[in-house]
């Protein structure tokens, strides 16, 4: 008779920043969560103030005063409202992010709807384009304030740029782990030193306050026509940066999050965006630069030193949530196997991916060297963040509707507001296509075209291994009625499908005619929850006294070692040894077919992706010593 078991792994270790102090916590979102909307001010009230024409008409009041109320309550409603205030109830066991609430969205449907999963898709590729954009516009900006001190250095802008992105890049092999303790204190050190430039201009006019009415946004827009929608598209950059306040849930808790932005952040911005628009009021050539003259001439070097690092720290905090999210697509099975290297080990969050991290190097590049302005990139950040919120949205209704379950009524009411002006914005920022909006969609589209490629593939490759294979306890009959010969030792076979025989199987008795005493088809599941309970980690079926099946699930924010898995899974009668034990994996050698299931381009970029991916055995920690790899061809 067949017996379940399961068997409670050891509970997994709560992520380190669970253990830390509130106010530390708070301290380090700071810089983790806050870097990239901190640097904000260096180029989003230049470029709104651009885009509504004041460099060629000069500088109205009435336009001052309409950007910066645009921009105040851009930060309110949107960061304040949709994200420090209801998004960040919508976690997924703590974990935050686009593919953490594609999660709980796609179990709040109880099924993997395409609809769902293509929103996905859609807001991770996006997330992509805003990785690449954002250390390019943030450091180039940062470097920019140079020309402020002396002319000379304009011809050095962009190669000193280069040079800063090079360097930030060939670090992250080493990690951040160090460093990053200081990211809150300078990045808070940055907020306060805004705070303090911006105060003492609105001093000096505090008619600016007035701003704060949001009659001025209105008329602003309603009295501009297309102009005022162009300029929306640009208020829109103070606000990029709002998705990580999500995406880091899960490292520092609602909590520190909601408490660093009300207290620090916030109020930073606001002060400084004022002090922008007061300073420009009083010298309207200081449009040139609002936010490096804001401070004393004494002071530039200093700024545009603080300002390098804090744009680096922006972009540090990018890079790294490209390794996650790239982490938590392949274990949706949205992208292949790539190699994941921890650079720390206390801290099981700091990961370095080689191939993400050249490819985003050499993409940050080419928009510094393509584009060679922030005010020209400016025309390409919008449309990537706009396009991410705008999923966000989407997917937050299916949750609030579904799993929270609210009424409809009562969860069109909470989220279509905000659905509603991220597509005002997104149709703002779409009406700068070209003129560099269509970089983050291009971007997006080619991640977009690798994820569905990816997804299309393995599906037609594991519909092609149902139809060949035969189900496990129809082979093991037959092993009953005709013994094989048993060898010493143990072999785990690893297999999508745990009712049918795995491949590596049957060419181990089609060519050895023999088996190892203990037998286990191991399936590696991947759940929508970020880490699994510790109770439902490992779950064996005895099928008879030579075969085992085990079930091994994983959330989608762990790190998949197979081997300390089945350590934990100690039962009387089996006992796992990795000195007595073989993995048996079936590596297949991907063929072009005469007629493919899908268009030749496609399934020649599958077969590419495919050869590739990173080795099956490395990804699950199996060490190579105890692999042994039976070949198959197949055709796509």
């Amino acid at each position: 008779m067949d017996q379940m078991v399961t068997v409670a792994a050891p509970k997994a270790r709560a992520p380190d920043a669970a253990h830390a102090g509130f106010w530390a916590l708070t301290i380090g979102s700071i810089g983790v969560v806050y870097g990239d909307i901190g640097t904000s001010p260096l180029y989003a009230f230049h470029e709104a103030m651009l885009a509504a024409g004041a460099g060629h008409e000069g500088v109205r009041r009435a336009d001052v005063l309409g950007v910066i109320s645009l921009i105040l309550w851009a930060l309110t409603i949107i960061v304040t409202l949709k994200y420090v205030t209801i998004l960040l109830r919508a976690d997924n066991q703590g974990e935050g992010g686009t593919l953490s609430l594609l999660a709980l969205a796609q179990r709040a449907l109880g099924r993997s709807a395409p609809i769902v999963l293509t929103l996905g898709a859609v807001g991770a590729a996006l997330f992509y384009g805003d990785a690449l954009i954002t250390p390019a516009i943030s450091v180039l900006s940062a470097v920019e304030g140079l020309k402020l001190i002396t002319t000379q250095f304009e011809p050095y802008i962009v190669p000193l740029t280069c040079g800063i992105i090079v360097a930030l890049f060939l670090i992250q092999s080493r990690g951040t782990a160090k460093v990053a303790v200081w990211f809150g204190p300078v990045t808070a050190l940055w907020f306060l030193i805004m705070a303090a430039g911006g105060a003492t201009h609105v001093a000096a006019d505090p008619s600016v306050l007035a701003a704060i009415n949001p009659i001025h946004a209105i008329r602003f827009v309603a009295g501009n026509g297309t102009i005022g929608l162009i300029a929306l598209g640009a208020v829109f950059l103070a606000v990029t940066g709002a998705e990580a306040l999500y995406a880091d849930l899960g490292h520092f808790g609602r909590g520190p999050i909601q408490t660093a932005w009300i207290f620090v952040a916030f109020p930073s911005l606001a002060l400084n965006y004022l002090g922008q628009g007061a300073l420009v009021l009083a010298d309207p050539a200081a449009l040139e630069s609002p936010f490096f003259l804001l401070y004393p001439d004494w002071a530039l070097g200093p700024m545009v030193a603080l300002a390098t690092v804090a744009t680096i720290i922006a972009s540090q905090a990018v890079i790294t949530g490209a390794y996650s999210l790239t982490r938590q697509a392949i274990q949706l099975r949205l992208l292949p196997r790539m190699k994941v290297r921890h650079t720390s080990e206390s801290q099981a969050g700091q990961i370095y991916m080689p191939a993400v991290n050249l490819l985003l190097m050499a993409g940050v590049l080419g928009l510094v060297v393509s584009f060679a302005s922030s005010s020209k990139l400016a025309n390409a950040y919008g449309i990537a963040v706009t396009g991410t919120m705008v999923v966000t949205a989407a997917l937050a209704l299916v949750v609030v509707r579904r799993l929270w379950r609210w009424p409809l009524w009562a969860a069109l009411a909470l989220i279509v507001p905000f659905l509603a002006i991220d597509l005002v914005f997104l149709g703002a920022n779409c009406m700068k296509f070209l003129d560099g909006g269509y970089v983050p969609l291009l971007i997006a589209g080619c991640i977009g075209v690798v994820m569905w490629t990816w997804i299309k593939g393995t599906a037609i490759l594991a519909a092609r291994d149902r139809d060949s294979e035969i189900p496990l306890l129809n082979l093991l009959g037959m092993l009953e009625r005709r013994p094989p010969s048993y060898v010493p030792g143990t072999a785990v076979y690893l297999t999508a499908h745990p009712d049918f025989a795995p491949v590596a199987l049957m060419h181990t008795l089609k060519h050895f005619k023999a088996l190892h005493e203990q037998n286990v088809i191991l399936t590696i599941v991947t759940a929508d929850v970020p880490r699994a309970f510790a109770d439902e980690r490992v779950r064996m079926e005895v099928i008879n006294p030579h075969f085992r099946r085990v079930t091994l699930t994983f959330g989608y924010m762990e790190e998949p070692n197979v081997p300390n898995a089945l350590e934990a899974c100690q039962v009387p009668g089996w006992t796992f040894e990795m000195m007595t034990t073989s993995f048996v994996v079936s590596r297949r050698a991907l063929k072009l077919a005469a007629r493919s299931a899908m268009p030749t381009w496609q399934s020649r970029l599958f077969i590419f992706l495919s050869r590739n991916a990173a080795d099956a055995s490395a990804y699950f920690h199996i060490p190579a010593g105890r692999v042994v790899e039976i070949g198959t061809q197949v055709n796509v």
